[in-house]
């Protein structure tokens, strides 16, 4: 190959190479775009939001004081209905202050675990509607060719209706023509369906919500589809070079295990709680006693001990505690297999989308199978036969490349 040749090639892939660049970017950032407007509009997401708010505020009753108690009693002799006695007690009920610290403790870690369950279904949503856009992409692309087949089937059943009308082509073959032009329009149909209900599933995810801003939800123009919503291209997502750190890293962000350790702590924090529930409660409060001509006021001071109400307390806490670390533990170890096998698919469709496209660049163009078949060079059998190869293999190169973007995006799902 002489330099000449070596320029054009350089200077064609260096003029491709960032509009490729571009589109890919350009698809990571229409993605990222509606996630957040999901994230925003999603009801799911704002009913857990409040329902969080509503727990956390639930929790922190729990450490209030009990309600203060008013007693009056009103005496009279029996020989003297002259003779009467009035008492009023007014008194507050409290646990020992040590206690109240260490509930508000164990309240703070509850919050946290509250927030790491709202972070995972946050997750959760977010990742269903990034597959839904991902799947977008894929089905759109698959109708562009089953609709570049349609047309070369509907060119075909017309050449080669005129063809029988002059003798130049027999009735097998225009109806073999004209049975692969009704299997790809049904095929151009389904698929069609298929990418409308991926749009309407995504709208759902955003609460109904016109996912392109500043146009009505009305069917119509107005309509959202992929090109308007920018979903034509993948984002770049190469394979990690150091899979071992990256599982640590994911790990380590992953929410429902962020819930647990929160969790865990919470339940040690539990336990502190009821061992400190051997403390006595404790009572304050006035009392006025009018039995005498002048009133008596004075202090009322009382303890009560819990000798019954804490027994086995502590013993269900520890329990309690030491079965939430083995579910810490146990998730832990499904969260890291389940990634390293996610890793494991990635690396297999990796290396088959990479074995496609080398095979493309060394196949033959359907043009030339076209003007072969038009000019007599091949038949009809064989021209079906070896169009159904190159559109099948595009159309396992596309589903790959789905399969393979639905699965990094579950790698990466702790960083949405």
């Amino acid at each position: 190959m002489n330099m000449k040749k070596i320029y054009c090639i350089l200077s064609l892939a260096l003029g491709i190479l960032p509009s490729v660049l571009h589109g890919q970017d350009r698809g990571e950032a229409s993605i990222n775009a509606i996630l957040q407007q999901v994230e925003a509009n999603n009801k799911q997401l704002q009913s857990n939001e409040r329902l969080t708010a509503a727990q956390k505020l639930e929790n922190r009753t729990a450490n209030n004081l009990p309600d203060p108690t008013l007693s009056y009693a009103h005496l009279w002799d029996s020989d003297d209905k002259d003779i009467t006695v009035g008492e009023l007690v007014i008194a507050q009920s409290f646990d020992f202050p040590s206690l109240y610290v260490t509930r508000a403790k164990l309240n703070r870690m509850k919050s946290g675990s509250l927030d790491a369950q709202a972070n995972a279904l946050r997750q959760d949503i977010l990742l269903q509607a990034q597959e839904a856009c991902l799947d977008i992409i894929w089905l759109s692309r698959q109708q562009q060719i089953l609709e570049e087949r349609l047309r070369n089937a509907e060119e075909l059943a017309e050449m080669y209706r005129q063809r029988l009308e002059t003798g130049d082509a027999n009735s097998l073959e225009t109806n073999k023509i004209n049975l692969e032009l009704l299997n790809v329009r049904t095929e151009a149909r389904i698929n069609r369906t298929t990418l409308q209900n991926k749009l309407k599933e995504l709208t759902a995810l955003n609460g109904n919500q016109s996912l392109v801003p500043g146009r009505p939800m009305p069917d119509g123009p107005a309509a959202p589809s992929a090109s308007n919503l920018g979903l034509t291209e993948y984002p770049t997502m190469p394979l990690p070079e150091n899979f071992g750190t990256l599982c640590e890293e994911l790990l380590a962000n992953d929410p429902a295990l962020q819930s647990l350790e929160h969790e865990s702590q919470a339940a040690q924090k539990q336990l502190s709680v009821s061992r400190q529930g051997w403390l006595p409660q404790l009572e304050l409060g006035y009392r006025r006693n009018t039995e005498t001509r002048h009133p008596l006021n004075g202090l009322v001071v009382g303890f009560s001990f819990p000798i019954f109400q804490n027994h086995g307390k502590v013993k269900t806490a520890r329990a309690q505690a030491q079965s939430i670390d083995f579910q810490k533990e146990n998730a832990k170890l499904n969260a890291s297999t389940a990634l390293w096998q996610l890793y494991d698919e990635a690396c297999s469709l990796h290396s088959s989308m990479k074995e496609y496209n080398e095979t493309f660049r060394q196949q033959q163009d359907l043009k030339l199978l076209r003007k072969a078949l038009e000019g007599g060079e091949i038949s009809m059998i064989e021209y079906f036969v070896e169009v159904s190869v190159v559109y099948q293999s595009q159309s396992n190169l596309l589903q790959l490349e789905n399969q393979y973007q639905k699965v990094m995006a579950r790698i990466y799902k702790s960083r949405l």
